[in-house]
């Protein structure tokens, strides 16, 4: 019987090992092991119903670090508005962007921890034309203004110098 019941314990040991993982079911364990079995395309969409949408790709449900290129169309769209703005009335004249000659940069949309952001980083050469009254003469003036860098957030850091 000591034989019997060391027996048993050395199974039970044996059973406690590392390898538990490739336990054998027994009767009377809590729960039984998973089956894997093939889901159909309606396992699918029911799962993708369950889930909150997610901004980004669809490869990218978890939100990560997702960067999207809108060069191209920031670049359009900068020149478009810049254009548009027609002519500005000053106390001395007025003045209008002629042509905007230089319009070089990146312009991207992030998305990350499931929240979109933009970022862009341009530079910009305007040309400019006009009619300026000096001395009570009307005069015709042209120039272009440099704008060496502008990026997101930093507008109000914008400085500016006339050259003459």
């Amino acid at each position: 019987m000591a034989s019997e019941e060391a027996e048993k314990k050395q199974e039970e040991q044996q059973g406690a090992s590392y390898t538990y993982w490739v336990r054998q079911v027994k009767e009377g364990d809590a729960a039984p092991l998973p089956v894997p079995r093939k889901l159909t395309p309606d396992d699918i969409i029911n799962d993708s119903n369950s889930q909150p949408p997610t901004l980004g790709s669809l490869w990218n449900k978890a939100g990560t670090w997702e960067e999207k290129n809108l060069h191209k169309w920031a670049s359009d769209r900068i020149k478009e508005l810049l254009i548009s703005v027609g002519s500005l009335e000053f106390p001395a004249g007025k003045a209008e962007i002629s042509d905007v000659s230089k319009c070089a940069g990146d312009a991207f949309l992030v998305t990350v921890r499931n929240k979109k952001r933009v970022g862009y980083t341009y530079e910009l050469t305007l040309k400019v034309k006009g009619e300026w009254t000096i001395r009570e003469e009307k005069k015709t003036v042209k120039g272009h203004i440099d704008i060496p860098e502008f990026s997101f957030g930093e507008l109000d850091d914008l400085q500016y110098q006339i050259l003459g």
